[in-house]
């Protein structure tokens, strides 16, 4: 099984054993929190990277994908460093200064050829390590009106030339406000693999990663339940992401950099869903069966979405329901004999099928994980 990152020297393992789950912009010291969290990467150092910052992630053994400053090229044998990044979000519009008041003032995003043009200075310093960008959800929410003067939708079929992995952050709940867009995180998703897939012939394949919401960030009336995290997090990887990188920030009522960290309940159930991203990294990192089954919903104002691997000798099918209402998925497997039974991962309960077919109820934004094999009663 080839490994995306396997073509730079000082990449991210390209150990078929190995699925990217990053956090966004924490101090090293709680590196081993996060760890022990089910996190095997660290996404930005805060005005970094430093000596400091580097000694202490190679001292617990956390990769970091960094910016590419000084100290960062003073280290290009240093594998300790898996990846260099951009600017965050470089198409929203981009603070210039100061009014007479104190508050920000705001002009265009960075166009995106510059991004190109930095992506290539980026690779031409160090081309043993691949280069990240990650976008503003405007590459999901046609509603932002934060991405500038100027701006356009087209913009981003050039600002994806400008990477080897592409991501973006949508925050449906804290962000937003609205529960009920959960969908959003994958309508992004879809949109990053249109604009690389449009892109493949002249600008070469890319690797798509996006972001997840766990803290309130800056909503204090709501902040995303565990529930709704995981369901964001398998609709990211049943379209196709293939790394997640987490926000963990709370900006209000009061700051806190590592919020995720202060929050039980959310701590417990990201390491959860972490742990069985681990065991199936494999199965994920595999090669996807474009038309390896079918499903149809009860009700049709609920989609539900599917994806299909094989390994191992068994048929693994991923699904989440795409909006907040109950349905039945009724789904059709190829390949199977004429008996199966589908183990549904982590709920002690298995579904026996007959040539290829079973069904499953579905509540709103619920996730079923099913491995498949040959047998039954």
């Amino acid at each position: 099984m080839s490994n995306v990152y396997a073509r730079w020297k000082y990449g991210p393992p390209s150990d078929a054993s190995f699925f990217p789950i990053a956090v966004w912009l924490q101090q090293p010291k709680n590196a081993p929190r996060y760890q022990k969290a089910g996190f095997n990467l660290y996404v930005g150092l805060w005005r970094g990277p430093t000596e400091e910052q580097l000694a202490a992630l190679r001292e617990v053994k956390m990769p970091v994908i960094c910016e590419q400053n000084e100290v960062g090229l003073a280290h290009r044998d240093d594998p300790i460093i898996v990846g260099w990044m951009h600017q965050d979000e470089p198409d929203n519009a981009q603070p210039i200064g100061k009014d007479e008041k104190g508050r920000t003032l705001y002009g265009p995003c960075v166009p995106p050829q510059e991004v190109v043009e930095r992506y290539r200075r980026m690779t031409a310093h160090d081309p043993h390590r691949p280069v990240l960008l990650n976008l503003g959800q405007g590459v999901a929410n046609d509603s932002w009106r934060g991405r500038g003067a100027g701006a356009h939708p087209d913009d981003y079929y050039t600002y994806v030339k400008g990477c080897d992995i592409v991501s973006y952050d949508v925050y449906p709940v804290a962000g937003l406000n609205r529960p009920d867009l959960l969908w959003y995180v994958a309508k992004g998703v879809l949109r990053l693999r249109h604009w690389v897939e449009w892109n493949r012939s002249v600008a070469g394949p890319k690797i798509l990663w996006n972001c997840i919401e766990c803290t309130r960030i800056s909503n204090e009336e709501r902040k995303p339940t565990p529930y709704q995290v995981r369901a964001e997090v398998w609709m990211s990887l049943i379209h196709g992401s293939q790394g997640l990188i987490y926000f963990v920030h709370q900006f209000r009522p009061t700051f806190n950099e590592w919020a995720l960290l202060d929050d039980p309940e959310m701590l417990e159930a990201v390491t959860a869903i972490n742990r069985q991203i681990h065991e199936l990294a494999p199965i994920l990192n595999s090669p996807p069966i474009p038309e390896g089954a079918t499903v149809r919903s009860s009700n049709p104002d609920v989609p539900i979405a599917i994806m299909v691997k094989r390994y191992g000798g068994a048929t693994y099918l991923f699904a989440v329901s795409m909006a907040d209402a109950p349905t039945r998925g009724t789904f059709q497997v190829e390949g199977l004999p004429e008996k199966a039974t589908a183990e549904v991962l982590g709920e002690k309960r298995s579904i026996p099928l007959r040539r290829g077919r079973f069904e499953d109820e579905f509540r709103g934004y619920e996730v079923h994980l099913y491995r498949i094999s040959p047998g039954g009663p």
